[in-house]
């Protein structure tokens, strides 16, 4: 696979700033472009997290490595304090899980001879 930047259309999103923003139209359409950002985001995390599932000796939840996790909620902490880690502890939870469960489905598809996800 080549090294390429990821083209989609959904994460050429302009963000205003909340305060910018004057009319819940205004607020939900901002929602709906960041959701389409994140929607694509999860899915190529979701995607790199299979390959360090293929590449750890111990993949899996049982090679989940709650330090790697630690650093990651804490990186996030600093790019988002509003949220906190306590929040972004729960939310990178779910995508940690998330992206662990895909692994295993695409593991199980390819084993079974279904190529992939």
């Amino acid at each position: 696979m080549s090294d390429q930047t990821l083209q989609h259309e959904e994460l050429r999103v302009t963000i205003p700033r909340a305060e910018a923003l004057a009319t819940v139209e205004e607020a939900r359409a901002a929602i709906d472009g960041i959701d389409a950002a994140l929607a694509a985001l999860l899915e190529r995390r979701a995607a790199v997290a299979g390959v360090v599932q293929r590449l750890k000796p111990v993949g899996g939840f049982a090679g989940r490595c709650p330090d790697r996790e630690r650093q990651i909620v804490a990186a996030m902490a600093e790019r988002a304090p509003t949220l906190g880690p306590e929040r972004l502890a729960r939310i990178m939870n779910a995508v940690i899980e998330a992206g662990l469960e895909v692994a295993e489905l695409q593991r199980r598809n390819v084993q079974d001879g279904h190529g992939r996800g």
